[in-house]
């Protein structure tokens, strides 16, 4: 079964131990990258590496990287679909 947004928030926050933030301060829209969230290239690897873990979700390229963890409502929509390539 595929995580809610709500579930994907607290896994963001959980895996790159953002202590400041609680699910409710990300929005299901708002970039995780590049002037949204703010993480940065090191989160996204370690975002990749727990999605795998977790989900078995793997990204294979690094533009379908930045698409499918562009937003919240992406990466749900990906994991909903079979979570790979």
């Amino acid at each position: 079964m595929a995580p809610t947004p709500l579930e994907l928030k607290a896994f963001i926050i959980e895996t790159l131990d953002l202590e400041d933030l609680r699910p409710g301060d990300i929005g299901d829209d708002q970039p995780l990258f590049r002037g949204g969230l703010g993480l940065d290239s090191v989160d996204a690897l370690e975002l990749a590496m727990a999605l795998k873990r977790r989900y078995g979700a793997s990204v294979e390229a690094a533009g379908a990287f930045q698409e499918r963890l562009g937003t919240v409502r992406a990466l749900a929509r990906w994991l909903a679909g079979d979570g790979t390539n």
